[in-house]
Formats: C-alpha cells, sequence, structure tokens
C-alpha cells in the first residue's frame, strides 16, 4: 500500500523514466469540481494569479475531477503533452490527504499501483513523467488564510476558541488523515492568532456538537468561533456546516479558503519546490 503524508512539500509518487535535460515541466493543478460557475471561478482566478508567479514559459493548466465539461483530468494532461510537456507535476488543489479523491486521482494518474479503496474512476493516460503533489494537509500558510478569515469575527482572542470544521470520512484510514491534518492546522491558527485554545470537527462522522462540547468544559466562559476548512465557497459553507452548527451558539465565519491571494502563493510555492528538485536532479 501507498503512503500519503500531509501538510509538507515532499512529492508523493512518480512514475515514468529519470527527468532529462530535454524534458519539458509543466503543472496540472487539479481540484474537484462544481456545478456552480462561481465555485470554479474562484478556483481559476487562483490558479491564474500563481502563473503570474512562475517562469513565464511554464505551461500550468487546471483541471478537475469532475463536473466541469472539458476541463477534466484527462483533458488537462492532453492539453500539456500537446504543448510539448514531457514532466508533469500535477498537484491536488484539495485540503487533505484524507480525501478519498486524493487517493483516487493518484492512482488514476499512475502515481501508485492501487487505491486504498475501490473508485469508479478509470486510468487516465499520461505519455509524460509524472510527479503526483500532495495536498494542502497542515500547512503553516493556509492556517495564516485561516486565521485571516476569522480576524473580523474576533474581539478578544485570548478569551475565544477556535473550532475548524472540515468535511472528513468515515474509513478509519482516510478519518485520521483527516483529523491529523486539520487538528495540526488549528494549533497553528491558535498559535499565530493568539486564540486560548482550537480544535478540528468533521462532517464525517458527525462531530461538531461533541467537539463543541468540549471546547467549553476545557474553556468554560470562552467564546467560539468556527471557520470551514473547504477551498471554495458552495454547498458545504452555506448550507452543510451552518446546519450542523445551528443552536449550539458558536458565531460561524462563512468563509471558505478562496479568494486568498496566500492560496495561490501555496501554488506557486509547491510548483517551485518541485521545480528546484527537478534542477538539482538534472545537475546530477
Amino acid at each position: 500500500m501507498h503512503n500519503l503524508v500531509g501538510g509538507n512539500e515532499k512529492e508523493q509518487r512518480v512514475r515514468g523514466g529519470e527527468v532529462g535535460l530535454g524534458d519539458r515541466p509543466g503543472i496540472l493543478v487539479i481540484s474537484h469540481g462544481s456545478r456552480e460557475p462561481g465555485w470554479v471561478a474562484q478556483v481559476e482566478d487562483a490558479v491564474a494569479e500563481a502563473r503570474t508567479k512562475l517562469p513565464a514559459d511554464l505551461p500550468v493548466e487546471a483541471a478537475y475531477l469532475e463536473l466541469v465539461e472539458g476541463r477534466l483530468i484527462q483533458d488537462g494532461v492532453r492539453a500539456l503533452e500537446a504543448r510539448g510537456v514531457t514532466d508533469i507535476y500535477a498537484l491536488p488543489l484539495f485540503v487533505s490527504s484524507g480525501s478519498t479523491h486524493v487517493d483516487e486521482i493518484g492512482w488514476a494518474l499512475g502515481a501508485y499501483a492501487e487505491p486504498r479503496r475501490e473508485t469508479d474512476l478509470e486510468p487516465i493516460a499520461v505519455t509524460a513523467r509524472l510527479t503526483y503533489g500532495e495536498p494542502i494537509g497542515s500547512d503553516p500558510e493556509i492556517a495564516r488564510v485561516l486565521a485571516a478569515k476569522l480576524a473580523p469575527r474576533s474581539r478578544e482572542p485570548a478569551s475565544e476558541c477556535v473550532l475548524l470544521v472540515g468535511h472528513g470520512s468515515d474509513e478509519p484510514w482516510f478519518y485520521e488523515a483527516w483529523r491529523r491534518e486539520l487538528e495540526g492546522l488549528a494549533a497553528e491558527i491558535a498559535r499565530i492568532g493568539g486564540y486560548a485554545g482550537a480544535d478540528a470537527a468533521l462532517l464525517r462522522p458527525d462531530e461538531p456538537a461533541a467537539r463543541i462540547a468540549s471546547l467549553r468544559a476545557r474553556y468554560p466562559g470562552a467564546r467560539l468561533l468556527a471557520v470551514p476548512v473547504f477551498l471554495s465557497e458552495g454547498y458545504f459553507t452555506s448550507s452543510a456546516v451552518p446546519n450542523r452548527l445551528a443552536g449550539l451558539d458558536i458565531d460561524y465565519a462563512e468563509n471558505a479558503l478562496l479568494p486568498h491571494p496566500l492560496v495561490s502563493d501555496w501554488i506557486a510555492g509547491r510548483v517551485r519546490g518541485w521545480l528546484s528538485r527537478r534542477t538539482e536532479r538534472l545537475e546530477v
């Protein structure tokens, strides 16, 4: 079985031969996709902004797992290869390595031999050498995004506690990854924001009420703030999360990660890291 580690810039898996001097690099930023045009537009804007922070001659494509016709992962791979790209860095723009989608996409791209769970996704045809990157995980840069989203709701951080709310999973391995990575983000937000405490709650399984009760027991009298950890605004941020928090006396900051310039910085930073490691291999 493969091993995924979230929240850092280590590469996960590489398929294909060794990188060569004549190879041309290209970037494929992969996110879930949505029927909501605004959701897709925010992702497109973030990728476009990231392009401005990267070499001008570096091909960059945004692609989606589903729901965006003509812009699926296979379309993105074909677009890069049609531009002469022979070395692809596929970056999953997802919150957590606990996402089953991150796992199945990696398998479909040939980054590892088998997925952790059954998938309906078909293998994707890739001629180029491909490196599969990592999702956000516990990246401190994204903790800064969440802290900025919370700031307008905060009054006295030292007497407040923060609850991060993420999607989660009912399957043990994926659940543990979600919990580990969101707890890492929560701890970093508490540190940089000066909050009294922080925790994470997942929608799968249904954790918000229990986690809020735990925060109240540990920090009596503290004011509670909740922030969703989702890439772009949509059903989960506007409906699913607030419905789970209803009646629990917690102030909800209805903001997704996008739009925020640090998300583009995160994309560009991951790409620059891969380009640097690629250059080092060429020089060996």
